[in-house]
């Protein structure tokens, strides 16, 4: 089956970025970059009462995959649909905070120091953004300590959870952006999650790791957080114009199915402009197509979740 997008196919030259306008094959079903059916996700309806949050981790062992994009991105989105939203730096290298325009080496207080110091909490450390109703617990190299240092703790798994625990009747979604890694700081975010979301560049060495993560996954389920589910994996750093983009996105969606989600995350310069400028794309270039897809995305995810009721535990 032949498809098009405005009048051209996805890929080519006249349109370069196929994936983010509606193709349409010759049959009149509206086809996405998954070269599946597109779903209508709708605008959510206000939320009049707050909480408790769900809480995302954003996992994948390999780095540069846009965990840090897709943290900040997909927050500022949304709040602009009316949720309130935590963010938490969980990687020693600081990006999430650098990303919203925080100096990570200039802070007194970290996550850091709410793991392993009993008398500092949450509201310590908490750090508005530029962005009203996103709020931040920031991190800095001092986590890296953090990984040896709660070994010897009873329950380690779980410090993660009881130090967010006060937070989260506050706000609606906690997205939690975790280091490339599968140690004990990211066990500690999938503890304490309702859902892991995987960011996934569309490229072939971005798929080696995606077993050992889903073997990991399925650990932390069985042993440590029966409630934990894959919200999804999102294909990033998509170009629809090379092949082999194509290639790699087909193959996710051959192997995962359903748990791909529709959107998908162009590759674009906007988004390490905005980091340099400190904000999310979707303040810093509000009509951009990046900023268009984080919104889609955030409709996607909220379409996908169970009503806020169920979210306490």
């Amino acid at each position: 089956m032949t498809s098009k997008t405005n009048g051209s196919t996805p890929g080519t030259p006249d349109n370069p970025w196929g994936d983010t306008k509606t193709a349409t094959p010759t049959s009149g079903v509206n086809l996405g970059p998954t070269r599946r059916p597109r779903p209508v996700f709708p605008e959510p309806p206000p939320r009049e009462v707050h909480g408790p949050a769900r809480v995302v981790a954003m996992v994948n062992q390999k780095g540069g995959v846009g965990k840090t994009t897709t943290t900040i991105n997909l927050g500022a989105a949304l709040v602009e649909y009316g949720l309130k939203v935590l963010l938490v730096d969980f990687d020693p290298q600081g990006a999430l905070s650098v990303g919203l325009g925080i100096n990570p080496h200039q802070l007194d207080l970290t996550v850091y120091n709410l793991l392993m110091d009993s008398s500092v909490t949450a509201q310590d450390v908490l750090l508005e953004t530029g962005v009203e109703g996103l709020d931040l617990l920031p991190s800095n190299i001092d986590l890296s300590a953090a990984e040896v240092q709660l070994v010897t703790e009873v329950a380690r798994e779980q410090i993660l959870g009881r130090t967010l625990k006060p937070l989260l009747p506050y706000y609606d979604v906690c997205l939690i952006d975790c280091q490339p890694s599968l140690g004990l700081l990211t066990v500690n975010a999938l503890t304490c999650a309702h859902g892991v979301m995987v960011p996934l560049e569309c490229e072939f060495f971005a798929l080696r790791g995606v077993a050992l993560l889903m073997d990991t996954i399925a650990k932390v389920q069985e042993r440590l957080n029966d409630e934990l589910e894959i919200e999804g994996l999102l294909a990033t750093m998509y170009d629809a114009r090379t092949l082999h983009g194509r290639e790699v996105l087909a193959r996710v969606v051959e192997a995962f199915g359903d748990k791909v989600f529709h959107t998908v995350i162009n590759r674009t310069v906007r988004f390490p402009d905005a980091t340099v400028a400190g904000e999310p794309i979707t303040t810093f270039d509000p009509s951009s197509l990046g900023a268009t897809a984080y919104r889609e995305l955030a409709r996607e995810v909220l379409s996908r979740w169970p009503a806020p009721a169920t979210m306490a535990r």
